[in-house]
């Protein structure tokens, strides 16, 4: 019997590929990707199309351009998913940091960063990885990069979950840093963040002296009341400052370098009071909720919060202060989709209004560029 030799060839597997996902969710022009590409916009709509497959070089060059792995952008028919992986990210935010911690993870100029997802009392936190090795700041990817279109906001405003809202039905997830302002610009310094909140009492010199003159540009979010929260009721009968002193009334602050510290200490200063003679002035909450938080449950009878904090737990507020809370982008940041996309929710009614009725904002300013 004479064996057959089967000279044919198994046919070559077909390249699929997301690119069209990907420049969408991340609002880049076809045009804008074919110039980082070194391609005609042509090509680009060719390679969407599934028309024309890249040689290597070109396919770096959009998944640089994209910041995304090359392999999510373009994959064969025969490819099997990819496991999980562990991979580095360079973690910010306040947060326990554990073996196991979840974490919220973005993207800022092609470096990942990680952000510790706290959860609530009621229900776990969103979750992109856990972090395997704090030491080294390893994680464990839950699954891959998606292509979702990411917004990295650091900063301490309480209405940030309602900033949220409207950017998802935009189709950007934002992803939030909950840190005071302070270190909010260190970050934004440091091009870990992509926005950052601010209410420093002078946040123009803070700003100047952090960056280089034209290097940001800051826009007013909303102008909100900061004060004295105190139990529903106000039981202590806290009035002032210095009510603060008495015998039997407990503090819970903020931690340093936050603007509602800086704003106690300059009262306290004012009224001639040390702080060290005030009970629980060395205990700190991160952020203005958590410090309210402590006064709903009890563990602290007053803290200087906003009164968007003290109504979410229906607690008593005595006004200090007005302040403009401001954030500020780098001036090449502006030309991403998603921060395009967040600088137009601050200027639509919708959002504003909601600002008003549910935090008690005053956003006549909001989305106004001051500098």
């Amino acid at each position: 019997m004479t064996l057959l030799q089967d000279n044919t060839t198994a046919p070559e597997p077909r390249v699929h590929n997301r690119l069209a996902e990907f420049r969408q969710r991340r609002g880049v022009a076809a045009a804008a990707l074919a110039k980082l590409a070194g391609v005609s916009r042509q090509t680009i709509y060719a390679m969407e199309a599934g028309n024309y497959v890249p040689n290597t070089a070109v396919a770096l060059r959009l998944a640089r351009a994209l910041e995304a792995p090359v392999e999510d952008l373009f994959r064969l028919d025969s490819a099997p998913p990819r496991p999980p992986r562990a991979v580095r990210a360079e973690i910010v935010g306040a947060g326990d940091l554990f073996a196991g911690a979840p974490l919220e993870l973005c993207r800022v100029e092609g470096r990942l960063v990680g952000v510790p997802a706290v959860p609530a009392p009621w229900q776990l936190p969103p979750t992109d990885a856990l972090l395997v090795r704090p030491a080294r700041s390893t994680v464990q990817l839950l699954r891959e990069e998606d292509s979702e279109s990411r917004l990295l906001v650091a900063g301490c405003d309480p209405a940030t979950s309602v900033l949220a809202r409207h950017l998802q039905r935009a189709n950007v997830r934002l992803v939030t840093a909950p840190v005071n302002s302070t270190v909010a610009l260190h970050l934004l310094k440091r091009r870990m963040v992509h926005v950052a909140g601010t209410h420093l009492k002078d946040d123009g010199a803070a700003i100047r002296m952090e960056f280089p003159r034209k290097s940001v540009a800051v826009f007013a979010f909303a102008v909100w009341e900061e004060g004295l929260v105190a139990a529903r009721g106000n039981p202590k009968k806290i009035r002032l400052v210095e009510d603060l002193a008495r015998a039997g009334v407990k503090l819970v602050n903020r931690e340093k370098g936050s603007g509602s510290r800086q704003l106690l200490d300059r009262r306290l200063k004012a009224a001639g009071i040390s702080p060290r003679s005030l009970s629980g002035y060395t205990e700190c909450a991160a952020g203005h909720l958590a410090a309210a938080w402590r006064i709903y449950a009890g563990l602290a009878d007053c803290c200087v919060a906003t009164r968007s904090a003290a109504r979410a737990f229906g607690l008593d507020f005595v006004p200090l202060t007005s302040e403009r809370y401001d954030m500020v982008v780098r001036q090449e940041h502006l030309a991403l989709g998603a921060v395009e996309r967040l600088l137009d929710i601050l200027t639509q009614a919708a959002f504003r209004h909601e600002l008003e009725a549910l935090c008690g904002y005053d956003t006549h300013e909001t989305g106004r560029r001051m500098a």
